[in-house]
């Protein structure tokens, strides 16, 4: 039984992390409504976090591996410089969006950390998380990826810092700030899961020393394993959904559901 429950939270991270409605939000409600402690260590949160990790890292593996060729080479390689210009640049357009969640995820970690026990502020924060998907329902930004500026990547990367707050959505803030900034759909859903990875990787790195630290690991493979690979399958299938949905631009239903589910935990918790 215990099993099982590691598997139906992987099954949770995997489907709710590409989903524009916060997957930390959604670990955080299920813990308190069925009075579960599985994820009081993040240990846990941490292993699921890299089954969807896995997944994304699949899906964009192509474009993973052109970003850093062209990273290298317009640093290593200056004959060649031209050929690698328009890739360098969005490189470090994902630096730069990366940035400011970077520096508040180090300095406001425990604040962001205390959220995660309000229940109120959990549920505000999936009303506004549809109150921003809300806003962009009719966008048809007409930018593609190398169209991204300087001055898109920090707006859209100070927006990124709000989703810290468990129950604000990281993608759908960040697919918020592209289609505000213009993009087009499909360029915003790229650089959304570009700069998934920058933090993705960083608070994996965190994590995975204070699970060294803990010293519990062998004890919890199996269930561990089992919910990450769990996570990985659902998350890969989640992103179709998703990726179907944006271009189709009906980012509208996720603000729907968020709203719905926002009121629910105001009335449920209050």
């Amino acid at each position: 039984m215990e099993i099982i429950k590691y598997i139906l939270l992987g099954i949770l991270q995997g489907f709710t992390e590409p989903l524009p409605i916060s997957s930390s939000g959604h670990l955080v409600l299920i813990e308190n409504l069925l009075n579960i402690g599985t994820l009081t260590d993040v240990n846990f949160e941490i292993v699921v976090n890299f089954g969807s990790f896995l997944a994304i890292l699949f899906i964009f593996w192509k474009d993973i591996l052109k970003l850093i060729k062209a990273f290298f080479g317009y640093i290593f390689n200056k004959k060649k410089r031209n050929e690698y210009q328009k890739d360098f640049k969005y490189c470090m357009l994902i630096i730069i969006g990366s940035i400011p969640v970077g520096i508040a995820g180090v300095l406001f970690k425990d604040v962001f950390d205390g959220f995660s026990s309000n229940m109120t502020l959990l549920g505000i924060a999936f009303m506004i998380t549809a109150f921003l998907l809300f806003l962009v329902k009719n966008s048809k930004g007409k930018k593609d990826d190398y169209d991204i500026t300087y001055k898109d990547a920090i707006l859209i990367g100070l927006l990124q810092v709000i989703a810290l707050m468990p129950g604000i959505s990281r993608s759908g803030t960040v697919l918020v700030g592209c289609l505000l900034c213009g993009l087009s759909r499909k360029s915003s859903l790229k650089y959304t899961f570009m700069l998934y990875f920058p933090v993705s990787v960083a608070s994996m790195g965190l994590g995975v020393l204070d699970m060294v630290e803990a010293g519990n690991i062998q004890s919890l493979l199996l269930p561990y394993g089992l919910g990450l690979l769990a996570a990985t399958i659902v998350t890969y299938l989640s992103y179709q959904w998703l990726s179907s949905l944006v271009q189709k631009g009906r980012l509208w239903k996720f603000s729907i559901y968020c709203l719905c589910l926002g009121l629910f935990v105001l009335f449920y918790f209050r």
